[in-house]
């Protein structure tokens, strides 16, 4: 999807130092930006109210930590590629990135992993006023359970990436190539386990989600690091359709790439 070969190493920390120095000159948009991705939190509070007024499979202690976590993994598995990209080809601004000796795709993806850097400190403390608010919740979770929650997560980043970078290549058609991530954002609020755990779907509900790459992108990372039996996850299963997932989108990506980079030189942009 994006080049990779050796020498380019330098450039890529380079970029990364660039955009992590610019990162931290907006430290007061980027706690704006977690909190409005606060809707796991909101539908914690639901969740819990409505475990504590009738019986249900899941306690509200497991909801409290299933939420959390899955707060967290959206706040590191973010992505606004597809925007950037539309504004360069549109404002004619990829051009001056085409003339670097560099993919412009690292651009993006720095940028990305600068932005999960630089908004660490505040995830933390975050995380903190949790422990104040439910202390009760609070657990540590096995190293390998914490290994392998880290290891989907950053699966989950890199196949979600792939995927908006790739819708992100109908620009070269379409000034409004970011309807597609309005699109798809649908199926990903109602199928990713972001609106309730997987476990309360109906199981042909949950079979259909699990044919979509949604559940791997936030229940799959979430339920392996709660690593608990109210939350069953196959791990190798998940990361096998992440990287299948991945794989399918980058081919497709460079494929869109050239094709479209011919015309966008045609336009003369």
């Amino acid at each position: 999807m994006i080049d990779a070969r050796p020498g380019r190493l330098r450039r890529v920390v380079a970029l990364l130092g660039v955009h992590y120095d610019e990162m931290l000159e907006y430290r007061a948009e980027l706690v704006l930006w977690m909190l409005s991705g606060s809707l796991p939190l909101i539908l914690m509070g639901v969740w819990m109210q409505t475990a504590a007024s009738r019986p249900m499979a899941l306690q509200p202690i497991d909801f409290a930590r299933y939420f959390i976590v899955l707060w967290l993994v959206r706040q590191a598995t973010a992505v606004w590629v597809i925007y950037n990209f539309e504004a360069a080809v549109v404002e004619g601004r990829l051009s001056q990135r085409l003339l670097q000796p560099i993919d412009p795709g690292w651009h993006d993806f720095t940028e990305h992993v600068a932005e999960r850097l630089a908004r660490l400190p505040f995830l933390v403390a975050l995380v903190g006023l949790f422990a104040l608010l439910y202390p009760e919740a609070v657990w540590l979770p096995r190293p390998a359970a914490l290994a392998t929650g880290l290891a989907l997560t950053a699966g989950a980043f890199m196949t979600r990436f792939a995927v908006q970078y790739t819708l992100a290549m109908v620009a070269f058609w379409s000034e409004r190539a970011s309807a597609l991530q309005q699109l798809w954002f649908l199926f990903y609020i109602f199928l990713s386990g972001l609106m309730a755990p997987l476990t309360l779907f109906p199981p042909s509900v949950r079979t259909f989600a699990e044919l979509t790459p949604f559940p791997y992108l936030v229940y799959m990372p979430t339920a392996a690091f709660l690593d608990s039996p109210a939350f069953p996850v196959d791990v190798g299963r998940a990361a096998l359709v992440l990287t299948g997932w991945f794989v399918c989108f980058a081919v497709l990506n460079r494929w869109l790439w050239r094709r479209g980079l011919r015309r966008y030189s045609g336009m003369g942009a």
